[in-house]
């Protein structure tokens, strides 16, 4: 018994039918559709239900559609559900007919995964052998009602999670319509995004652009370009003033992240000066990774770049720091890096390269709407992904508590619900 009031704790085998896969003949697969799919082992998991790439024609162990997929090598214990059925080879187990609730149970084998891993290793192959499974111990509530409403529970956080992703996938996909439309055709002075239909365009060395639209170097809209000072290790502290690095920067958006910080206490000399950060600060890698790209946000404060980063101080009259940073994010800008490191550059860039980027110029006002749409895209998908996280963090929290009894779950006698 549990030591949960009310719970139980069996053996996998006892509650559940487990078959252990047997892999047939190489000659019986095909990528053609005779017999039936076949699984090796968990390399064709996905979320929650398999991608066989292969049939079998010759019938050994079947996994019936609904069963839990279980994975018995390396990595042990992941585990996919039938979709149909499948045969399996000797990388998998199928569960089945169990006698407690099989999403509950389905929830309990993921909770277990580390545990698992642990029990298979130590030998030569990782694995898990099927009396070891069988003899796996499964704690549970004896109600029934309990199972079903903690597998439900757990669902519902489930579905919240695959539907912020969802929401997460779209918001990229627009992002990506949005960079390569703003980018290329720009908006008029109506707010509408231009066409060849209805606006005149002209051939440039980033290609065809509205003729409203310069091209132009990077050095000539600047009143600034250099790099970091080498060699600040020795002002490296567990506190002062933000020194940004290449990890500071991202691909994913054109603001800086802070999940990896070093802080410098500088030297107060012209080289410090020279390499302090100001609003509106445009950060380029130039070394390993070519063409990450940053802006220094408002209200940043103090803060130094690297050796490995060029910095960039844009004339703001002429170029919003924002609109270029999305340029050169996006397609027509990483086309450009791209060609520098065919030429040789993966080593770096200098400063006379960087300043001969080519960007576009056009009205403040235009720059300034376009980068505002791109941005409220970005903020966007930065709040779905705080989203998620904080619904991973409640996931993992009701999977802790609620799969080993700290929480239980009440069902009212009246039916009319539950409550944890």
């Amino acid at each position: 018994m549990s030591a949960v009031e009310g719970w139980k704790t069996e053996s996998l085998g006892r509650i559940a039918n487990i078959t252990m896969g047997q892999s047939p003949d190489s000659k019986y697969y095909s990528e053609e559709k005779n017999g039936l799919p076949f699984l090796q082992g968990c390399a064709e998991f996905t979320s929650r239900f398999p991608k066989h790439a292969l049939y079998c024609s010759q019938t050994k162990k079947i996994a019936n559609s609904g069963e839990i997929l279980f994975s018995v090598r390396a990595p042990v214990g992941k585990i996919n559900i039938a979709d149909c059925d499948y045969i399996i080879g000797r990388g998998l187990a199928a569960i089945s007919r169990a006698e407690i609730d099989h999403v509950y149970l389905e929830y309990y084998l993921k909770y277990e995964e580390p545990r698992f891993r642990n029990a298979s290793q130590g030998s030569t192959f990782e694995a898990i052998n099927s009396s070891e499974l069988s003899k796996w111990l499964i704690e549970y509530p004896i109600s029934r009602a309990e199972q079903t409403k903690i597998a439900e529970i757990l669902s519902t956080v489930d579905r919240a999670i695959e539907q912020t992703e969802a929401l997460i996938a779209k918001q990229q996909r627009i992002k990506t319509g949005l960079m390569q439309d703003l980018l290329t055709r720009g908006i008029d002075e109506h707010g509408n995004l231009r066409s060849e239909l209805t606006h005149k365009f002209k051939d440039s060395p980033l290609g065809r652009i509205p003729v409203e639209w310069e091209v132009d170097e990077l050095g000539k809209v600047a009143a600034f370009v250099t790099s970091g000072s080498r060699n600040w290790a020795q002002y490296y502290s567990t506190e002062g003033t933000l020194f940004i690095r290449i990890g500071n920067l991202t691909r994913d958006h054109i603001n800086l992240r802070f999940e990896d910080i070093v802080y410098v206490v500088p030297p107060r000399t012209a080289e410090g000066n020279r390499t302090s950060v100001s609003t509106g600060d445009l950060l380029i890698s130039i070394t390993a990774d070519l063409g990450i790209i940053g802006v220094i946000p408002e209200n940043f404060g103090e803060g130094y770049v690297n050796q490995h980063i060029a910095l960039v101080r844009l004339t703001k009259e002429r170029s919003n720091p924002r609109f270029i940073g999305w340029f050169l994010s996006g397609h027509s800008g990483q086309t450009q890096f791209a060609k520098l490191n065919e030429s040789g550059a993966k080593a770096g860039l200098n400063l006379p390269t960087i300043k001969k980027l080519l960007v576009p110029v056009t009205n403040p006002i235009e720059q300034a709407t376009i980068a505002e749409i791109l941005d409220a895209n970005t903020n966007r998908v930065t709040a779905l992904y705080a989203k998620l996280k904080k619904l991973h963090a409640i996931k993992s929290a009701l999977t802790r508590d609620l799969l080993t009894g700290k929480k239980r779950v009440i069902i009212w006698k009246s039916n009319i619900g539950t409550k944890i």
